[in-house]
């Protein structure tokens, strides 16, 4: 048995802690696909009328910052129950495997130095490479696409001055979503997890930790310390000894991997040690209707609960408010979104930019642009005026851009498609492009969804045109598209083409 993981031996149900704005709804998912939900807050011990033990967890499911899903990292055992219960909450629930897993160390070169710290190239596909022998215990999830996998070394994190070309050890600390700007947050430090105890190698032992822990029959291996999480405090002994048992395990064939490895300098990039298996969950805006139904079988959910939590700090509050202050909310058959009054209170109103976030099924999300919102509708509508650049040439249309153009698109909450019109400065109409996309969100400050490959063009002499079927059979062929989701693309695609 390897590291955190309790999960994985004999016939143990899989273990996973949970945190986050999904908790309440992903608590009752595990529960009824037979996981063991471990560590719960308190909010969630008060909420369910069940024992929730204080034991290493196999997974750690945990929102991304910005709640557009979540991300399980633990052994591959448990994070594949995790991630199969998860998977079919809703229809636009996507899901990829992390190239650059939490815990993974690297011989790093870096390729650039900023004011806070360092971008370090990684090496492609190393990770992956390193759990070749054990792909029929990993997730089926196709890796996250894109270039060379580099992280950020923070000036804080390493004891030395870095520069340009220099080569180091590294670990990666903190992964990132791969549909953020950000990139996995890395240390010199290493370090090996199990959720109630972190090893530190190169530290002195931790001395506040529980007072059980005095009683643990081994120590941690030589030239490491160790760091007790706080929920130690409130465990037994037995799970104690299970999880330094768990990180001793595994600090001890890293500290093997390093003694058979070649320096830095000699090895950059090169991936020394695989980490945890790590993978990051999109929900889209069915996904999270779903997860109201599982929360509503616990407590009051208003109608959208996930879907406005998502969008912002202060939306997230007031859902709260809301559910403390009418306990009944959402138990008397009322299902729609409350779209006009949650966008009067948080936006986007007429006269509001907002940016057009353009998601990609590999798992990368690029920006269309930003816009003026021209008009709101009570129904769900906005509508967003961008002036286009003047270079290149619209997709599919085969028109060249021209300076003055304006896009103007037209989205629509919970809609499989949305149409832009582009027009020239005199207002004659250059051709329109209908997107097929998962459901539309529309938040403050973005409009948010998935590009489903698949489109539909009409062209400016009235021409309909149908493209990138390919596209979407090539994405479906390697594993980024589920065939449920590129069936409901095709139907959605078929029916645009006929309307127009």
């Amino acid at each position: 048995m390897s590291g955190d993981e309790a999960s994985a031996s004999g016939d143990a149900a899989p273990t996973v802690r949970v945190r986050g704005i999904y908790t309440t709804a992903l608590t009752r998912l595990f529960e009824d696909e037979g996981l063991s939900v471990v560590q719960a807050s308190p909010p969630i011990r008060d909420r369910f009328d069940d024992e929730f033990a204080v034991a290493p967890a196999g997974a750690a499911v945990s929102t991304t910052d910005d709640r557009q899903g979540v991300g399980i990292v633990g052994d591959r055992e448990a994070v594949a129950a995790a991630l199969g219960a998860v998977r079919g909450i809703g229809t636009d629930a996507l899901a990829w495997r992390d190239p650059t897993p939490r815990g993974a160390v690297y011989a790093g070169e870096v390729t650039e130095t900023l004011g806070s710290g360092a971008v370090v190239k990684l090496g492609a596909g190393a990770a992956d490479d390193e759990r070749s022998d054990s792909d029929s215990e990993s997730p089926n999830l196709p890796s996250v696409a894109g270039t060379d996998p580099e992280g950020f070394l923070p000036h804080s994190k390493t004891a030395a001055h870095v520069e340009e070309g220099d080569r180091l050890r590294v670990q990666v600390n903190e992964p990132a979503e791969p549909w953020g700007s950000g990139r996995p947050v890395l240390d010199t430090t290493v370090r090996v997890q199990a959720g109630l105890a972190t090893l530190v190698r190169g530290s002195s032992p931790d001395t506040n930790g529980p007072e059980l822990a005095d009683l643990l029959p081994v120590d941690p291996p030589e030239g490491w310390g160790i760091d007790w999480d706080r929920a130690a405090d409130d465990a037994g002994l037995d799970e104690l000894g299970d999880a330094l048992d768990a990180v001793a395990e595994r600090a001890a064939a890293l500290d093997a991997a390093f003694d058979d490895a070649p320096a830095p300098d000699d090895a950059a990039p090169h991936c020394y040690w695989a980490g945890e298996t790590t993978v990051w969950l999109w929900f889209g805006r069915d996904s999270r209707f779903g997860l109201d139904d599982r929360r509503r079988d616990v407590t009051a959910t208003m109608p959208g609960h996930h879907r406005t939590k998502a969008a912002t700090n202060g939306a997230s509050a007031a859902v709260d408010f809301v559910e403390a202050v009418c306990p009944d909310t959402g138990t008397g058959g009322e299902t729609d979104f409350p779209f006009d009054a949650v966008t009067r209170q948080f936006g986007p109103m007429a006269g509001d930019s907002v940016r057009i976030d353009h998601g990609k099924p590999d798992g990368r999300m690029f920006s269309l642009g930003s816009g003026e919102v021209t008009r709101r509708d009570a129904d769900g509508t906005v509508v967003v005026e961008r002036q286009m650049s003047g270079r290149g040439t619209y997709d599919a249309l085969g028109v060249d851009q021209q300076a003055g153009d304006v896009a103007v698109t037209k989205l629509t909450e919970g809609k499989w498609w949305y149409p832009t019109v582009y027009r020239g400065d005199d207002g004659e109409k250059r051709g329109t492009y209908v997107n097929v996309c998962t459901p539309v969100e529309v938040f403050p400050s973005a409009v948010r969804y998935v590009d489903l490959h698949v489109d539909v063009v009409k062209h400016a002499d009235g021409t309909v045109e149908r493209v990138d079927d390919d596209e979407l059979d090539a994405a479906v062929a390697a594993g980024y598209v589920p065939e449920a989701l590129a069936e409901k693309a095709r139907s959605v695609a078929g029916a645009v083409e006929n309307a127009l």
